[in-house]
């Protein structure tokens, strides 16, 4: 890994090869103005100080791209290379002019049979009088929010920088709230079906998927109960105080999450277990019924063992209905062996 303070050249780390596109909602009280392109060049000129402006960029893949855009909005360089870093862990930032979050967003994967989950990183940043996004895929991720600032819902479009961030971490919380809901029901079904002790035999495998989907929503999220604090006590001039009560609600939606999450992890201990021990008695079962043949089988060997001793004096070699009698006693031990299990309920 290379020292990232000792190079000017920007690297992003992830894997999206979607090219940049950006899309800017220039808006006031009374005014709308939208623009798009693949440069920033292209959405410039409609970026208006007087105005709350919201720049979602998606795709990492040109640098150059990024570098125009946060150094037309000041951004400090390391913030840049925490942009372009895929895998940046979850933090918040205050800067003297503005906030950072990173965080990740998820989704299924609905061609994957296992039900894979993918992750992408999303940074947020607010100004003054402006809101940029950064999606390492083009993503209707936020497009109700575009169309709730077009139709100018709840008056959104009157609100300022702050009041736009806490509707874009709500929707983030909102897509955390999804999935861990969906690995809690996936959890209780899985439970159900152990508890019936079937014998499916991708029981294991389900668990071990469920298990990597937990792991990658508590890394993402986990980090926000000591990180988000720091917007809630943040004393900076970004966050004014008619809009804590919504970045409250983010909290309290965090809060669900991570309760949520501790559940899926008591959930999925508890399946280990019980996933282990119908394994266990799966094998009891199997040895006990190989037991109880086994054991039919001791008495029937000993005659025939008898029997097939090479003395020269056996009467029974020269009875006439010997061999009759023998299968006739040998069936009779092997069926008093099996009523005596069955009336002791061992078989």
């Amino acid at each position: 890994m290379k020292n990232n303070l000792l190079s000017e050249k920007l690297v992003y780390t992830g894997e999206s090869t979607s090219p940049a596109h950006l899309q800017l909602c220039s808006y006031s009280a009374t005014e709308l103005q939208e623009a798009k392109g693949k440069a920033f060049k292209d959405v410039s000129e409609t970026i208006d100080n007087n105005r709350i402006n919201w720049l979602k960029v998606c795709g990492m893949k040109d640098t150059e791209v990024i570098r125009d855009v946060c150094e037309h909005f000041e951004i400090d360089f390391l913030v840049l290379q925490d942009i372009l870093n895929a895998d940046h862990p979850t933090k918040i930032e205050e800067h003297d002019s503005y906030l950072v979050v990173i965080m990740k967003i998820f989704h299924f994967n609905e061609d994957d049979k296992q039900g894979e989950m993918l992750q992408q990183q999303l940074c947020l940043i607010q100004g003054p009088n402006y809101v940029l996004s950064f999606l390492e895929y083009d993503s209707p991720f936020f497009d109700d929010i575009a169309a709730a600032i077009h139709n100018n819902v709840l008056k959104i479009r009157g609100r300022q920088s702050d009041y736009l961030l806490s509707v874009l971490l709500n929707s983030v919380m909102a897509n955390y709230i999804h999935i861990v809901s969906s690995i809690d029901d996936d959890l209780e079904d899985l439970e159900e079906v152990l508890l019936k002790i079937t014998s499916a035999d991708d029981i294991g495998i389900q668990i071990q998927s469920l298990r990597r989907q937990y792991l990658q929503i508590k890394k993402a999220v986990l980090p926000l109960k000591e990180q988000y604090v720091k917007l809630l006590r943040s004393d900076s001039i970004l966050v004014h105080k008619v809009n804590r009560a919504f970045f409250n609600d983010v909290n309290d939606h965090l809060q669900f999450v991570l309760q949520t999450i501790e559940i899926c992890r008591e959930t999925l201990s508890s399946l280990v277990d019980l996933y282990i021990s119908n394994n266990d008695l799966k094998m009891n079962d199997i040895m006990k019924r190989l037991t109880v043949v086994s054991t039919i089988f001791i008495p029937l060997t000993f005659l025939v063992g008898v029997w097939g001793m090479n003395f020269d004096f056996m009467p029974e070699l020269s009875w006439k209905h010997g061999y009759l009698f023998a299968w006739l006693l040998m069936a009779l031990i092997g069926g008093a062996v099996y009523l005596f299990f069955k009336r002791k309920k061992w078989y």
